[in-house]
């Protein structure tokens, strides 16, 4: 299928926006693409069209559980055959991930990049037709940024391992440095950039100064806000827990994010305020990255 009538058929949008068709069109022809674009510019549709395009399963390399979990069950309602490997998942469920993508069931395979460096992992994808590999948050390369993982350093072990399949860097928040680095440790120095504008008319800045930041944060809700679903970010667990108890006391609707819950108490919090209204997420920075949620 060409990429439009995947777009139409596949994903229900009438067209591509700015540089979505050129980078698919790239990809899907084999080459290799560092891309930078804004949060909800479409960054996704130019890894997961192509993985449609050419034969094999896409590999899409993603720091967090939540955002894997959020693209996987986007695509399945879809009807794409999509699945993920991380630790959420229990060792049966993992083996038959493992099995679907060894028989060629699979189209996209989420996984995070410390699984997909171990030496099973590889062993496992040498086994398969790849389409494409993609690296989502690509920005955690760099030791610049504020999400450095050190794991996606090893990444550029993926150019030596898989020489004929085309990579995909994609990322939001790079600047000149960062994408140096990029291009850099993943083995991208050869890859077309493309970069979108950042103009987004329909986000709104405002910063005040904090005096009584709790009496704020609720003044705000309740004024500007009110029945609205809506992220809090806190730079601290103890903080995420100590609001999300505030505002829940309030008498408003309000959940904790953070890496110190259980994972079952995450991917609940986050069915919730995916799937219900007037839902606040109270979370550390790492959350929302990837969500898809209209409003």
């Amino acid at each position: 299928m060409h990429a439009e009538d995947i777009l139409h058929q596949v994903f229900g949008y009438p067209a591509f926006r700015g540089l979505q068709h050129d980078i698919i069109e790239h990809v899907a022809g084999g080459g290799n693409a560092l891309v930078l674009m804004p949060t909800g510019g479409g960054k996704s549709l130019c890894y997961q069209i192509p993985a449609l395009m050419r034969e094999g399963v896409g590999i899409v390399v993603s720091p967090l559980i939540a955002l894997m979990q959020d693209q996987v069950a986007a695509l399945r309602e879809l009807g794409v055959a999509a699945a993920y490997l991380n630790s959420s998942l229990s060792a049966a469920e993992a083996a038959d991930i493992e099995r679907q993508l060894r028989q060629g069931e699979l189209k996209l395979l989420y996984v995070a990049p410390e699984r997909l460096l171990t030496e099973r992992c590889l062993a496992l994808l040498h086994r398969c037709q790849l389409a494409l590999i993609a690296i989502d948050e690509a920005h955690c390369v760099s030791q610049w940024g504020h999400d450095f993982r050190p794991e996606y350093i090893g990444l550029g072990r993926l150019a030596d391992e898989f020489p004929e399949v085309p990579r995909i860097a994609l990322t939001a928040t790079a600047d000149a440095q960062t994408r140096l680095d990029i291009k850099h440790y993943l083995q991208l120095t050869d890859a077309a950039e493309f970069i979108s504008s950042f103009d987004r008319p329909n986000i709104h800045y405002q910063v005040i100064e904090r005096q009584n930041g709790k009496k704020q944060l609720l003044d705000f809700i309740q004024k500007q806000a009110a029945g609205q679903s809506g992220i809090v970010y806190c730079l601290s667990r103890k903080s995420v827990e100590d609001i999300a108890q505030y505002l829940c006391d309030s008498g408003l609707n309000a959940l904790p994010y953070h890496a110190g819950l259980p994972i079952q108490t995450r991917s609940q919090n986050q069915h919730r305020f995916t799937h219900e209204d007037n839902i606040i997420i109270v979370a550390t920075v790492a959350f929302g990255m990837g969500i898809d949620k209209p409003d």
